[in-house]
């Protein structure tokens, strides 16, 4: 791993696109470090594109000609003498031939170095690591590399149903099914290689299997080139739609402070396991029983990394730009002390009414929500076209409070204030789910949305009746209201006819 302890970078190439490389971009300017975008044909007049200092085209719009080309970022960092690459997330920030690919190059790569994000970033050998460290792990392959459709079908009953096909080289819920019984797999394992295939540049399989009623826990780690290790408290990711993140928040009601040192200890242990440097999270499931186990660590910086900012008062990006210079971590363990709880919504450019279906097209109005305790982190503008190639999220929406009930309240006048016409958003969805008394009540798990959801729908078979009787209502107040008393003069309500146009 190329290390540098020289002076502040002075600029900095963001291998990215959207929100995360507005996000990355604009901590740069703060640091007064100059950015470099890099756009494929269709994100000419994206956001990132018009925030960077300079920006270089790297191909047409498929991820794998633009986005997932090591050489042609790596030469538009070398034309615009970039001191050093943040991969933000997705794409290639989980590729250890890219990180040494720009250690070859003289250019320093901020993340951990090529061997962690080989030995974690690798979700196969992130397990077998876990074990050998003496972390417990979900059952499951114990292969180190790649495994053949014919492997995966042979070993999955003893590993027992149901159980996860899941992609090695990522995360995010790509390239992962779930398996009931064995007939089915050949057919998922075909789609899940697929998936991962063009979403990562790798196909490469491995089975889990899957604990029920669980929730999704996972730990923000710091690591320094000095040894230093930290984590900055947890994430609650239980929410979740087909294994794709909705809802995040931080701290999670599923914790207390002496649960929340054990675990944090055991992410710790994960991480130093590797010699593990720059930002990373180790996410975990909580069974029923209380039971604490590894999943799987993410060798990159997270999308809903803004509720830990928000709650520790940490900038993850700046400290990821710090420790690649070879800085030494601004906190101890002993500092890291959750303050308030802070949610986040992902909004998504697909349609919740029809299966969440992707929905494209041009942004005709935009509306942003603020106030105390609200944060908008997005990639868009009015006028923005959403196209098929990419990730369907618009935005990301962060409420904090001093307490959970007060980040929910603001949460939910928030997304009552944001607006996005033009295309179906998940806005309604969000609304719904806020709205429901088990979140309220912090009583879910990662079932949570699909049960939810389909119960609704049997508790209400009438509902589309009322919606319409709802809306003749509102209609039949909202004509009296605007009645004008048809009299002259001073009539029986008194005032004038002016004084009533007025009102009117």
């Amino acid at each position: 791993m190329v290390s540098y302890r020289g002076n502040m970078f002075k600029k900095i190439l963001v291998a990215n696109r959207g929100e995360i490389a507005v996000r990355i971009q604009r901590a740069c300017h703060e640091l007064g470090i100059a950015t470099v975008a890099v756009y494929s044909d269709v994100d000419r007049n994206s956001l990132h594109v018009r925030y960077a200092d300079e920006a270089y085209a790297i191909g047409p719009a498929p991820s794998r000609d633009s986005y997932l080309r090591m050489d042609k970022i790596l030469g538009a960092a070398k034309a615009s003498g970039a001191d050093a690459i943040h991969p933000g997330y997705g794409f290639l920030a989980e590729r250890e031939d890219f990180a040494q690919a720009c250690a070859d190059e003289g250019i320093i790569f901020i993340g951990p170095s090529p061997e962690a994000i080989y030995k974690m970033g690798d979700k196969a050998v992130a397990r077998a690591t876990a074990l050998k460290a003496g972390v417990p792990v979900i059952p499951g392959t114990e292969n180190e590399g790649d495994m053949t459709d014919e492997e995966l079908v042979a070993i999955a009953p003893s590993i027992g149903f149901p159980l996860l096909i899941k992609a090695s080289a990522g995360g995010g819920g790509k390239g992962q099914r779930e398996v009931r019984s064995v007939d089915t797999m050949p057919a998922l394992i075909a789609s899940a290689r697929r998936e991962a295939e063009s979403a990562f540049g790798s196909g490469a399989l491995y089975l889990e299997r899957m604990v029920e009623g669980a929730r999704h826990i996972e730990f923000q780690i710091l690591g320094d080139q000095h040894g230093n290790i930290i984590h900055l408290g947890e994430r609650e990711c239980s929410l979740q739609r087909r294994r794709q993140k909705l809802l995040e928040e931080s701290p999670s009601v599923a914790l207390d402070p002496e649960s929340r040192a054990r675990f944090g200890a055991i992410a710790v242990k994960c991480a130093r396991a590797v010699n593990y440097t720059n930002a990373g999270t180790i996410e975990c499931l909580l069974d029923k029983q209380g039971n604490f186990y590894f999943m799987e660590m993410n060798t990159r910086l997270q999308v809903e990394h803004p509720v830990t900012e928000r709650v520790t008062g940490i900038d993850i990006v700046k400290e990821q730009i710090r420790i690649a210079r070879g800085r030494k971590l601004m906190h101890t363990q002993e500092d890291i002390q959750p303050n308030g709880w802070a949610i986040e919504c992902r909004i998504n450019a697909e349609d919740p009414f029809n299966n969440f279906m992707p929905s494209i097209g041009r942004i005709q109005r935009l509306h942003f929500p603020s106030g105390p305790g609200i944060r908008v982190e997005s990639g868009v503008y009015e006028g923005y076209e959403i196209t098929p190639y990419y990730d369907s999220m618009i935005a990301k929406l962060i409420a904090w409070g001093d307490t959970r009930g007060e980040a929910v309240m603001r949460l939910r006048r928030a997304l009552s204030e944001m607006q996005i016409m033009g295309l179906k958003t998940t806005i309604p969805f969000h609304q719904q789910l806020v709205g429901s008394l088990r979140f309220q009540a912090g009583n879910f798990d990662t079932r949570f949305v699909e049960d939810r959801f389909s119960l609704e729908e049997q508790e209400h078979p009438h509902s589309e009746i009322a919606a319409i009787a709802a809306t003749l209502a509102a209609h039949a107040r909202d004509t009296a209201a605007s009645h004008i008393d048809p009299g002259t003069g001073a009539g029986t309500r008194g005032g004038s006819r002016w004084k009533w146009a007025n009102r009117y």
